[in-house]
């Protein structure tokens, strides 16, 4: 019964996120309005915004109105809500303004180049949400331990959940890779990146706010994440590590006086970071926009026949929510293979024949 129970759940959750598409979609399109734009409506939900679209209720868009910090060019800052634009006849407020052609970046009235933009966005929002779940999963976890003797008591239910998922990162993944050696420095930023990256590509699932921000398939997102692991294996490298790359243990002809195996490993330093930067926002980026796609397939199948509509919703549907559970999968595998990843290119950094000199 139990496992009745929480197939139950899953299938439920699965139909809730499955619906949200459809809701999204049906709000950009009235029954008797133009075809549902469909670059719009992905890009829309994949791209950054000033504002947080929650939901449209009888024609009117209920948003969440964020700060807008910028400064002008010729010196000045001006922090305002990203409201201004909208109470504007022109949408302008104080010669700035979003520019829909530019994917929706604020410009200055009279000028080409972007000005200084420190503004709150939805993004941000959603990282600092993120934030505040992993604070809210981590610190009572922590407290349990505080107040029990571990030898005497193992943790279970909720606590006992997560000290399963860290044991199984930081053992299996972080430990096997790095080494017994040389794992620890590195074991809590690879934790937190886990569970960041994890906890990150669940609430972009969510149907509604404060989720649905695709965080990860934001390139700059993950080009940041990349270059923590790109710093910690270059800065802290071992000796044998960087003589491995600028001498390697090649024929001479093959490495002087022409350096070709020291080009291919400095091109490698270069390209490890960059596979785990495209591998991680591709797979993101690419699942939202197939979910998206398949929500607006329904409305312009009805946009030609109601028959076609009707049988392309019934197919749209179930393949709704296939992609939505295969989205829950990748969300666990995509923070696993990250910092699977990165632990192997910690651990090359660290070479077992360094023990054993």
């Amino acid at each position: 019964m139990k496992n009745l129970k929480h197939i139950s759940l899953i299938l439920i959750a699965s139909l809730a996120m499955a619906m949200a598409p459809l809701s999204a979609a049906a709000n950009a399109q009235s029954s008797e309005a133009a075809p549902v734009d469909v670059q719009e409506v992905v890009f829309g939900h994949l791209s950054d915004a000033y504002e947080w679209h929650i939901t449209t209720w009888n024609g009117h868009h209920v948003s969440l109105y964020l700060p807008v910090i910028v400064k002008h060019h010729q010196g000045g800052w001006e922090i305002f809500s990203s409201k201004r634009f909208h109470e504007s006849p022109d949408h302008t407020y104080k010669g700035f303004y979003v520019d829909h052609e530019r994917k929706d970046k604020i410009y200055e009235q009279g000028y080409d180049n972007r000005p200084w933009d420190l503004s709150i966005t939805r993004n941000v929002v959603q990282i600092w949400i993120n934030i505040a779940l992993m604070l809210l999963i981590f610190i009572p976890c922590a407290r349990w331990y505080k107040k029990h003797q571990t030898t005497k008591e193992a943790p279970r239910g909720f606590v006992g959940a997560i000290e399963m998922l860290v044991m199984t990162i930081h053992d299996d993944v972080i430990k096997a890779c790095i080494g017994e050696k040389h794992y620890k420095p590195y074991a809590p930023y690879l934790l937190t990146v886990f569970f960041f990256i994890f906890i990150t590509n669940l609430v972009g699932l969510l149907p509604i706010f404060p989720g649905g921000s695709n965080i990860t398939g934001n390139i700059n997102i993950t080009l940041l994440l990349a270059l923590g692991t790109f710093l910690l294996v270059n800065l802290f490298g071992s000796k044998h590590y960087w003589k491995e790359i600028l001498w390697p243990d090649v024929p001479m002809l093959i490495k002087f006086p022409i350096p070709l195996m020291p080009v291919v490993e400095i091109i490698g330093i270069f390209t490890k970071p960059f596979a785990l930067m495209v591998r991680l926002f591709a797979n993101m980026f690419g699942g939202h926009t197939i979910i998206l796609s398949l929500t607006c397939l329904i409305f312009i199948t009805f946009g030609i026949s109601k028959q076609m509509g009707t049988s392309m919703t019934v197919v749209s549907f179930i393949m709704l929510i296939f992609m939505n559970c295969m989205e829950l999968l990748v969300a666990f595998l995509q923070a696993y293979i990250f910092t699977m990843l990165s632990s192997i290119f910690i651990g090359l950094a660290h070479p077992e024949h360094e023990e054993a000199e």
